[in-house]
């Protein structure tokens, strides 16, 4: 079985390490505790875990947030995945800090990296790891506050919270989306 897991995020240092770019946060964790390295390839960068006798494809997106979507398709198509082995991890504005919500399909609920890739998919029905980043920010300051660093509260909880959304990846392609729910939601 073979799976594609992409984590969201925009390319270049001065992304690096701000909440917008929690998907490649922890995409790089699950990499760096397998001791795996990523290549540039078309579209993103990419390695591959085995885990359990499954194959996850881990993608970062070269292509910027909102457009995500290219890069999902390309790999979806170059690796034959079909969509239900497809995880998308992203940040979420309207969760509160660290909560990890999965589903199975849903909306992009204004998020710009999941609106290109139901645009470019032409379907919702994909299961998404959304990572709440709060949204505890003054009125007209949601750029700063999503493109900006980790306050240090939230960096001292960050490890452990990372550390769950990589096992629940691992579950995801190990019992399947019902059971990642189950045991990952609102935890």
């Amino acid at each position: 079985m073979k799976y594609l897991i992409a984590g969201l995020g925009n390319i270049g240092n001065e992304y690096a390490g701000t909440r917008h770019n929690i998907g490649f946060t922890i995409l790089d964790h699950l990499a760096d505790s397998s001791g795996l390295h990523y290549d540039d390839k078309r579209y993103a960068f990419r390695a591959e875990m085995k885990f359990k006798s499954r194959l996850f494809i881990l993608i970062k997106p070269t292509t910027y947030m909102n457009l995500s979507g290219r890069a999902i398709n390309y790999w979806l198509q170059k690796e034959k995945i079909p969509l239900g082995n497809l995880l998308v991890v992203t940040d979420d504005l309207a969760l509160p800090y660290g909560t990890i919500r999965i589903r199975a399909r849903g909306s992009e609920g204004g998020h710009n990296g999941l609106f290109s890739i139901i645009s470019i998919l032409g379907s919702s029905d994909f299961a998404r790891m959304r990572f709440g980043i709060g949204g505890g920010f003054p009125k007209g300051s949601q750029v700063n506050h999503v493109l900006g660093e980790w306050l240090p509260e939230e960096k001292d909880l960050l490890p452990e919270r990372i550390q769950k959304a990589s096992e629940a990846i691992k579950t995801f392609g190990t019992l399947g989306i019902e059971r990642t729910m189950n045991l990952y939601n609102n935890k």
